[in-house]
Order: C-alpha cells, then sequence, then structure tokens
C-alpha cells in the first residue's frame, strides 16, 4: 500500500487483509450476472448488467472491510444496482459527506498529486444581497488567486478579477461548474462600479494539463522591528514538498522572527505533507524527541488488528526529525476561512498541544477523517477479473484522527481567535498589508495599527453559494493516506 513517510507507513494490510478481515476476495466470489435467486418482491425486477454486478461487488467488497462505519453498511442486493455510483452513495454512513467514487481514477489520482486539466484559478460564486440577506442580481465569479503560468494568469486575470458571463450566458447553479472543469470556454469580464458590476469584455480559455506547485507565494515582511514570513499554501502535496523547503530554508536564513500562514483556501491533501510542514516548524525539542503529531482511530476490527500486533505506524504520526529544514518556532499564525478543510485542519490541530497556534479569518471546514484510495487491482489477485471496470476507484473515509489531547469530531470547524472576513469586492493582493487577514495577523503580531494602508471598500455584499479550484475539490478534502505508487502487494 502508499505509504505516509518511510517513517510512517500505512501497509496495504487494511486493503488485502485477508488473514483477519476478508476483504480480499477469491475471485470465485463476483457474482455472476445470472446467478442467485430472487425473493418475490424481486421477481419483476431485471438484474444490472454483468460487469456493473462487478463493479458493485468491489464497492461492497471494500466497504464491508474497510469502511470506518462498516457496521452501519445496509443490506442492499448488488445484483439489482444498475447505477453503481448511486448504490455508493447508498450504503454511506449518516455523518459521511466525503467518501467519493469515480469511474475515472487516473484523472482523480493525478489531481491529488497536482496534476490537473484545469485554467489556473480558484474562483468564489455568489451574488450581490441587500441588507436582508435577500439575491439582488445575477450571479458572478470573483477570482480568488491564480497560479503562475497558466490560461488564467496569461488572459491577465488576478485576485479580485470579476466573471459575469460564461460562453455568454449568465451563471447559473446548473452551469457554473463549467468555469472549473470545462475544456474550453468564453468567459465575460466584469468591472465593479459605484451601481454595480458592468461588463467590460469578453475572452477564451482553453484547459490546460497543468503540474501545479501549491506553493504559490512566500516573503518576508520587516515591520515594527519583526521579520514575518509569508507562505501561501494552496494544498497538501509530497511531490511538492521540494518547494516547500526552498520558501522554509528562505525564512530560515532570513532569521525570521514570525511566520504566517496562509490556508485560507487549502483544502488539505496527504497526511505526510502535513506532516512534513509541522515538523518544519515546531519546537526542535517535539521534533527530535518525535512527538505524536496525530493519532488514528480505525474501525473496530482493524483497530485491534494493528494494537495486537504492535504495528504503531498505522495508529500514530509523529513529528519527522529528517526533515531537512526546522524553524523551531513557538509561534505560528494560520489565516483560515471556510475552505481551510482536511489536512489544514490536521496541521492546525496538530500543532495546538506544541505551541501557540493563532488562527486569524473564519471557522474552517470541519473534517476530522482520512481515507484511501482503492481500485480494482487492490482488491483481487487476477487482473483478468477487473478488466471491464479497471477505471473505477473508491474512496472510503476509514479513520478519523486525534491531536495529541485526544480534539476530534470537530465537525464545526475550528472558530478563529480574530474574525476576519476575506474580501474579494474589491481584493488586495495575497501578501500585501492593505490584505484584510494579513493585515490583522501582522497587527497582532506586531501589536502596532496599520493605519496608512487601509484597504478600500464597497457598499455591496457579496454571499457565496460556492467556492473552489477544480472538480475534485471535495476529495481533496478527504486527507487521503498514501497516493505514492510504493504500495504492496500480496
Amino acid at each position: 500500500m502508499k505509504r505516509l513517510t518511510p517513517q510512517t507507513t500505512i501497509t496495504f494490510a487494511l486493503i488485502i487483509a485477508a488473514l483477519f478481515s476478508g476483504c480480499t476476495k477469491d475471485d470465485s466470489n463476483i457474482v455472476n450476472a445470472t446467478s442467485g435467486s430472487r425473493d418475490d418482491s424481486q421477481a419483476t425486477i431485471a438484474e444490472a448488467p454483468a460487469t456493473t454486478i462487478k463493479v458493485n461487488d468491489f464497492i461492497k467488497d471494500a466497504m464491508t472491510d474497510v469502511y470506518l462505519w462498516y457496521n452501519y453498511l445496509p443490506t442492499i442486493d448488488t445484483r439489482y444496482e444498475t447505477d453503481s455510483k448511486a448504490y455508493f452513495e447508498k450504503l454511506l454512513y449518516k455523518d459521511d459527506k466525503w467518501s467519493y467514487i469515480t469511474d475515472n481514477v487516473a484523472e482523480w489520482e493525478n489531481s491529488l498529486n497536482g496534476i490537473e486539466k484545469s485554467y489556473g484559478y480558484s474562483l468564489a460564486f455568489g451574488g450581490f444581497v441587500d441588507a436582508s440577506g435577500a439575491a439582488t442580481g445575477n450571479y458572478f465569479a470573483v477570482v480568488e488567486y491564480v497560479y503562475p503560468n497558466t490560461p488564467a494568469q496569461r488572459s491577465g486575470l488576478e485576485r479580485g478579477s470579476i466573471i459575469t458571463q460564461i460562453n455568454g450566458a449568465s451563471i447559473t447553479k446548473s452551469n457554473y461548474t463549467e468555469l472549473l472543469s470545462g475544456v474550453s470556454v468564453t468567459i465575460t469580464k466584469g468591472t465593479l462600479t459605484t451601481s454595480g458590476i458592468s461588463n467590460s469584455g469578453s475572452f477564451s480559455m482553453i484547459a490546460e494539463e497543468l503540474n501545479l506547485d501549491p506553493v504559490i507565494l512566500y516573503k518576508v515582511i520587516e515591520k515594527d522591528g519583526h521579520k514575518i514570513g509569508y507562505l501561501f499554501y494552496a494544498q497538501f502535496i509530497d511531490n511538492f514538498n521540494g518547494s516547500l523547503q526552498t520558501a522554509l530554508n528562505y525564512f530560515k536564513t532570513s532569521q525570521i522572527t514570525d511566520l504566517v500562514i496562509d490556508l485560507r483556501y487549502n483544502p488539505g491533501g496527504q497526511i505526510s505533507a502535513a506532516q512534513y510542514l509541522c515538523s518544519s516548524i515546531a519546537p526542535l525539542t517535539n521534533v527530535s524527541s518525535a512527538k505524536t503529531l496525530v493519532s488514528f482511530q480505525w474501525n473496530d476490527k482493524y483497530q485491534q488488528y494493528w494494537i495486537e500486533n504492535k504495528i504503531t505506524d498505522q495508529t500514530t504520526v509523529p513529528f519527522d526529525n529528517s526533515v531537512p529544514v526546522k524553524l523551531g518556532l513557538s509561534n505560528v499564525t494560520i489565516l483560515t476561512g471556510s475552505g481551510t478543510a482536511s489536512a489544514s485542519e490536521l496541521t492546525i490541530t496538530g500543532l495546538k498541544p506544541y505551541m501557540n497556534v493563532v488562527m486569524v479569518g473564519d471557522t474552517t471546514y470541519g473534517k476530522y477523517t482520512a481515507s484511501i484510495t482503492l481500485k480494482p487491482e487492490d482488491i483481487y489477485t487476477n487482473a483478468s477479473t477487473y478488466t471491464d471496470f479497471s477505471n473505477w476507484g473508491i474512496q472510503p473515509i476509514v479513520l478519523r484522527y486525534a491531536n495529541a489531547e485526544g480534539v476530534t469530531n470537530f465537525v464545526d470547524g475550528f472558530a478563529p481567535d480574530y474574525l476576519v472576513y476575506d474580501e474579494l469586492l474589491p481584493a488586495q493582493p495575497l501578501g500585501d498589508l492593505s490584505e484584510t487577514l494579513l493585515k490583522k495577523a501582522v497587527e497582532r503580531i506586531t501589536n502596532v495599527p496599520i493605519t496608512a494602508l487601509k484597504s478600500a471598500t464597497t457598499k455591496f455584499k457579496f454571499k457565496e453559494f460556492d467556492r473552489g479550484f477544480s472538480k475534485f475539490d471535495q476529495i481533496k478534502r478527504n486527507t487521503p493516506i498514501n497516493l505514492k505508487n510504493d504500495f504492496l502487494k500480496r
């Protein structure tokens, strides 16, 4: 199976642990479309196609074994489920809003590793509202941030840019995702005026397959006797720990006194990347002694197995003393919002027992569980068994995590220490002292008000109904355990 790090391997035994859980199936256990008998209530119901039944059984085999809430699964005859995605949704526990299924697992896995066909921007979708909160006009999108060297950046879009139309049509809740997942798009830009938004021209973009480095911006701000490192980090991805190292080394050589990490739009990602970041900034004594960052709670049979066999790297993620840069800080400020989820929240809660973590922004998403990616090849030993559905994959929730003080199940997210709204109309550049969240963070660090850089305001209130970067935003919140291709096969 894929690994957290060499120190915290999550072995593929959780997928193929037939010795104690029965997840691995003999190929003969896959139901034949014409086998079995029906009761009277099913006498007039046609069975699903053979391949669909195979997909359904793959889902059932995995979920009944490793799913965190496996003991709550309903009893459903897979032979009569003609829509495998709908069948998967029927299995989910009432509190589970994260488990995911796809019939294009390669594209999905690429996205989790930062490889994505995209325009290269993150958007907030919504519209103006009046004092009562009622909508006052059409929906529009506002750019939150842009990756460099992408179609969006080359088209002149930047933080605060407004989009009013998609392919000549108004933005609605039915078509807005075309701005994130389309192959090509024509957008109409808008300009904020004293009376609202006016259209200001159109242009087209073609999506490109991008390798998206989540370390988008880092800098040192010298203010009132402080050297403040600022890092904007868009997603937790192992492949780009080298970029994190570059930023952190710059902070170290600059001898920063304080650190601000901007996670307001970070949906999460790999636990091992969070382990890397936390180990790079936490107090040295805690890192060198490999204190517990977070612990895992699997379903009862897996948890019992790990404990009885003393497999501690399946139940604990420690700080990693092997990280190349160690800042050894006692304080960190984290900028947050509703988009701060999963591994971002793990970073916050994991660090809190060991250092002063100050949150500036808005309440986080509320994601305290982790998942694994399962494909048919992870379940069945004979490749001929799944040749007709090898492109399917599921990402079920398999555990909840807790910090060293036992904090878990934070379904309502973490409330900030300083509530500051992310102003997008108009928006100030990320990393600029006029930007509302960073301004407040620096004021708190220096204890000196920033009065000369007051940001512009607007009389209009903008209410979001959604935000995000791609169609895979949901699974990026899943805190996937291991995404490397170094899993073990038995």
